[in-house]
């Protein structure tokens, strides 16, 4: 399997989970219902695009480094 495709499975496997783990806690610390947690993962979701957008790759929504991001075009042979 393509080393880059892993490692964007896993920066997208890593950053839901961390996103909906985050809404989960910020639910039981506000001591709201739990289906607030959804929403909250969305905003979170969305905060993280932010902050790629402006620490990523111009034109992606990854966070990782150039040199293992999938949308970085393959130099050389």
């Amino acid at each position: 399997m393509n080393k880059q495709l892993l490692f964007d499975a896993a920066e997208r496997a890593g950053w839901t989970g961390a996103q909906a783990a985050l809404g989960v806690g910020i639910t039981e610390l506000a001591d709201i219902p739990v289906w607030w947690a959804a929403p909250v993962a969305l905003a979170l979701a969305s905060a993280k695009s932010w902050v790629a957008g402006r620490l990523g790759r111009k034109g992606t929504a990854s966070t990782l480094p150039a040199t293992v991001d999938p949308a970085t075009l393959a130099r050389g042979a």
